[in-house]
């Protein structure tokens, strides 16, 4: 059955590749395919014919975070049928990514040819995918009925404007995005593709969005909370370009969660309860990770989201677009925010911490300093009684 099942995802992916024969100085191409079978392996195929032999062919392809192609020598049969069958399960390939290849053939007579590039998408097919477009959104799911992808298409949308409005992009480049129908299913997807499991995940430069909805009653908060939130890294990334790896942590995933349309409701709590306790996380400890402790991990968005928000409601948003410009042109995270907004990291986190949680930040700081305060007072006692007790007798000398 698992045969037959490839051999039928074969013959469909055929009928999205050219099937016109390509022919240059007599050489021939047709019959090209790209057959995936998702996290085990994808076989490349083509026939060439022309009215020299054949002496060795290899297949060259590339996905889209490749710098250089991967090239590996083909077999090719005496009708000029040419098939390689690339491991994923040793070299994988990221869901979704597109996949560039061509095919290099030498012949007998010492002749070259190279074929035309051909794509094709590194699709997840293990599920039957509905789809639901509007302009550059595309959203797909294999679970749930008709109105569950009009939701999902809706949430998407309102999101995007959401996310617009912090991030303003020119064009209208696609964005894809693909809803698993568990988290399980989810996080095999990512498993597969070499990543670790996630909530949601953004692949920017794909423009592609992967999350988990349950189609049921708690789907509007699933969506509302993952759709817009993922949809903004992708805009993030499309604003600053490569730029995107350089900005700290803590303002990519805070501007991302401000777009959500239906914010954490106990992300406040967990401020206040850490404000009152004393375990707020410095910003500057967020620039680079987050921690591995889900807890700690779970208050660093909290406070990522409340302190973004504060330099937006401080500065303006075109101030804080002007950040992330300064990060993306590769400062430092104690650096950005002295260029863009004229300020420390430090004292951004103090004011924040005041005005926003309610600290008396200068109280507290004194109130953490009163014990060496004491042995310093302690320490200038002495000589100060020392020198109380010589004086009488220097009077009495004289």
């Amino acid at each position: 059955m698992r045969r037959f099942a490839l051999l039928v995802v074969m013959a469909v992916s055929l009928l999205g590749l050219p099937q016109q024969a390509w022919a240059q100085s007599g050489v021939e191409v047709a019959d090209v395919g790209m057959f995936v079978e998702f996290g085990q392996s994808v076989t490349f195929q083509a026939r060439v014919q022309s009215h020299v032999p054949i002496s060795s062919a290899t297949i060259v392809f590339r996905d889209s975070f490749d710098d250089l192609p991967r090239r590996f020598p083909v077999e090719v049969n005496e009708n000029g049928v040419i098939g390689y069958r690339y491991d994923v399960t040793q070299n994988v390939l990221r869901p979704f990514t597109t996949v560039t290849f061509w095919f290099d053939v030498l012949f007998s007579d010492g002749q070259t040819f190279r074929s035309p590039n051909y794509q094709e998408q590194y699709a997840d097919n293990r599920f039957t995918w509905q789809q639901r477009t509007d302009g550059q959104l595309r959203v797909h799911w294999y679970e749930g009925d008709e109105a569950f992808g009009d939701a999902l298409l809706n949430t998407a949308r309102q999101g995007l404007n959401m996310a617009d409005a912090l991030i303003p992009v020119p064009g209208d480049e696609p964005v894809d995005v693909y809803v698993y129908a568990s988290t399980s299913d989810l996080q095999s997807a990512l498993f597969l593709g070499g990543e670790s499991w996630q909530g949601g995940h953004a692949d920017p430069k794909l423009g592609v969005v992967m999350l988990a909805v349950t189609p049921g009653p708690e789907q509007s908060i699933e969506m509302e909370t993952l759709i817009p939130h993922e949809l903004a890294h992708v805009l993030l990334y499309r604003s600053v370009g490569e730029g995107y790896a350089t900005l700290p942590l803590w303002l990519s995933e805070g501007m991302a969660s401000l777009a959500e349309l239906y914010p954490n409701p106990d992300y406040e709590q967990a401020l206040l309860t850490a404000s009152q306790n004393g375990s707020l996380l410095p910003i500057e400890e967020l620039c680079d990770t987050f921690p591995l402790d889900a807890s700690r991990a779970y208050l660093a968005y909290a406070e990522s989201q409340s302190f973004v928000r504060f330099l937006r409601d401080t500065y303006g948003a075109p101030n804080l677009f002007s950040l992330t410009s300064a990060y993306a042109n590769g400062l430092r995270c104690d650096q950005g925010v002295v260029r863009a907004l004229g300020s420390s990291l430090a004292n951004l986190d103090t004011r924040w911490r005041e005005i926003v949680l309610g600290q008396n930040v200068a109280g507290a700081f004194l109130r953490n300093m009163l014990p060496y305060l004491g042995l310093l007072g302690f320490m200038l006692l002495i000589p100060l009684i020392g020198f109380m007790q010589r004086r009488p007798t220097d009077d009495r000398t004289r």
